[in-house]
C-alpha cells in the first residue's frame, strides 16, 4: 500500500476528489450535500480556477456560505488532500494574520474530513501531525480545533496531536447554534 501523504490539489489528485463527491462524501461537515454538488458544479465550470480557490493565503476568493445560507469574509488559508495512492479526505487551515483570534462564524484553525470509506485508519490523526508544522509557519503560538460533545472520533484525533479541551460555547446561529468543543494545540515556533 503507498504511503500516507498529505498533497497539494491539483489536476493528478482531481478525479479521486470528484470520484469522493460523487460517492456522497461532502468537504463541509455543515452543509453537507448542497456544498458537495456546488464543488461538482464550480469544477465543472472551471476545474483549474476550483483547484487555485482551495489554496488562498491572500484571502482573495469570494465570501464563504454559512450552514444558513448567510455569507462571511473568506480568511487567509489553504486546503490539502489526504492520498495514500487514493483520495482519502481534506484538511484545511484558515487563519487571520498577525492573531490567533478567529471570527465567531469559524470553528478553528484547522478542519478535516475523511471519507467514510477510508476512516479509522487513523488517517484525521495523521493529517493533523503533518500540517502542524506548516501552520507553525503562519506565527501562530497555537491553533484551535473544534468538534461536537458527541464526535469521540474527532476528539481523539485531536488529543493525539496534543489538544486540551479549552472550552465548551454554542456556535453561532448562522453556523446551527450547535454544542461544540474547544481544543487549543500549542505550537512549536517556526524555524
Amino acid at each position: 500500500m503507498p504511503p500516507f501523504e498529505l498533497v497539494w490539489p491539483s489536476t493528478r489528485y482531481l478525479p479521486g476528489y470528484i470520484e469522493a463527491l460523487g460517492r456522497g462524501w461532502s468537504p463541509d461537515n455543515l452543509r453537507g450535500e448542497a456544498a458537495a454538488r456546488e464543488e461538482l458544479e464550480r469544477i465543472a465550470r472551471d476545474p483549474e480556477g476550483f483547484l487555485a480557490s482551495l489554496v488562498d493565503r491572500e484571502a482573495r476568493g469570494g465570501p464563504i456560505i454559512t450552514a444558513d445560507g448567510s455569507t462571511v469574509p473568506r480568511l487567509p488559508g489553504y486546503h490539502r488532500w489526504m492520498w495514500d495512492g487514493e483520495f482519502c479526505g481534506d484538511i484545511g487551515v484558515r487563519w487571520q494574520p498577525g492573531t490567533e483570534a478567529l471570527p465567531p462564524t469559524c470553528l478553528g484553525h484547522i478542519g478535516y474530513t475523511v471519507v467514510p470509506w477510508k476512516r479509522r485508519r487513523g488517517y484525521a490523526t495523521r493529517a493533523v501531525a503533518l500540517i502542524l508544522p506548516d501552520v507553525a509557519k503562519e506565527h501562530l503560538r497555537y491553533v484551535e480545533i473544534t468538534t461536537t460533545p458527541e464526535n469521540v472520533a474527532s476528539q481523539r484525533v485531536i488529543e493525539a496531536n496534543g489538544g486540551v479541551l479549552h472550552e465548551e460555547f454554542v456556535s453561532v446561529p448562522a453556523l446551527g447554534s450547535r454544542r461544540q468543543l474547544r481544543y487549543r494545540i500549542l505550537l512549536e515556533p517556526a524555524r
